[in-house]
């Protein structure tokens, strides 16, 4: 199987792998005192300083979650009394925790509409919260974050950013972005499934989804899933090394849409600045869930939509609100690369997608 699917989980880097493992035999409960206890608190206290570093945020402000979804919905529900809006295009898992939400249009090209936004929050009183990605994971669209927080923070309001699809291809700092609420995921960078992150600024807190014990300073109870909190640490201090071979990865990404460009493919968002290892190409007239299952039979994962649809192929909401017609929307899948990827392996998905178009 030649993996071209890593917007939607890059395979677990082998390092990580190996602490994961050796975290899982070590055992200990952080909450607990004893030596086996106060060993697991130090994995988790280590990993938060990494996590941290990664974004250029103050250890005590990572709130370690199982998954970016509830990182997102703890952003979105932590602040009652807020109004919410969110950009058209965000994941499912903002989307739907923020349901009556409003929600900024995008342009043609994915982008959010800025002059929009600046409207709707000259129409609303009282605190407001806005939440807009990094990057899209079907486009890879990269969003004006730094200028949605100038517009938000003008308003008096707080921005947060789910940028799960950032680490190890794009620069990444809270500060420079300007968000007040970030969303991370492991397993979008080399770290296992199961551990995430919610980091804040000073003063923008939100309130625990999740009670019980005394958990991550009473922000989120529950036992934290150590083994996978270690590995997210030690992928977090991996990204920078996949960031810097992401000149690589562009290159091999812009010449295969060339090569499927030529064969028939409509590039999605072309002229707006994307993530380095994304490309969304549509085939009209091939239905992408037909295109999905063909390459799968070739021996390539792709996607068409989110990963997150319980395994279903269903028309991206993404690319309805980019004004996108039918024939495009209906019949686009997303290819992302990660460093591992090659050349020969590109080449031989090409000779795949032309067998398709015949």
């Amino acid at each position: 199987m030649i993996y071209l699917d890593h917007n939607a989980t890059t395979p677990v880097n082998p390092a990580v792998a190996k602490l994961v493992g050796d975290v899982l035999i070590e055992g200990g409960n952080p909450s607990s005192v004893h030596g086996a206890g106060r060993l697991a608190r130090r994995r988790l206290e280590v990993a938060r300083e990494q996590v941290a570093l990664l974004v250029g945020a103050d250890p005590r402000h990572v709130l370690f979650t199982a998954s970016g979804t509830e990182a997102n919905n703890q952003a979105l529900r932590g602040f009652p009394g807020h109004t919410i809006l969110t950009s058209a295009i965000e994941h499912d898992a903002v989307l739907k925790s923020s349901e009556g939400a409003g929600r900024i249009p995008v342009d043609s090209l994915g982008r959010i509409d800025l002059e929009a936004l600046e409207k709707l929050l000259d129409g609303l009183s009282g605190p407001v919260l806005v939440s807009v990605m990094l990057a899209n994971n079907e486009t890879g669209v990269v969003q004006p974050v730094r200028a949605v927080a100038n517009l938000v923070h003008a308003r008096g309001g707080l921005l947060h950013c789910d940028a799960v699809q950032g680490p190890g291809r794009l620069p990444m700092d809270i500060r420079v972005l300007g968000a007040d609420l970030l969303t991370l995921s492991a397993h979008k960078m080399g770290g296992a499934p199961g551990a995430a992150a919610l980091i804040f600024r000073e003063g923008a807190e939100p309130a625990a989804l999740l009670r019980g014990g005394g958990q991550e300073r009473s922000r989120r109870a529950g036992t934290e899933n150590v083994p996978a909190i270690a590995g997210f640490g030690l992928a977090a201090s991996l990204a920078g090394e996949s960031l810097i071979l992401m000149t690589h990865v562009e290159a091999l990404r812009d010449q295969l849409a060339e090569d499927l460009k030529a064969r028939g493919g409509v590039i999605i968002a072309e002229e707006a600045e994307r993530l380095p290892n994304t490309l969304c190409v549509a085939l009209p007239g091939k239905p992408a869930e037909t295109q999905v299952m063909t390459l799968d039979l070739a021996g390539f994962a792709v996607s068409a939509g989110s990963a997150c649809s319980s395994g279903k192929v269903k028309r991206s909401h993404v690319l309805v609100a980019m004004g996108l017609p039918d024939e495009i929307a209906g019949s686009a899948i997303r290819l992302s690369l990660s460093p591992a990827t090659s050349a020969d392996e590109l080449a031989r998905f090409v000779a795949a997608w032309a067998r398709m178009t015949g």
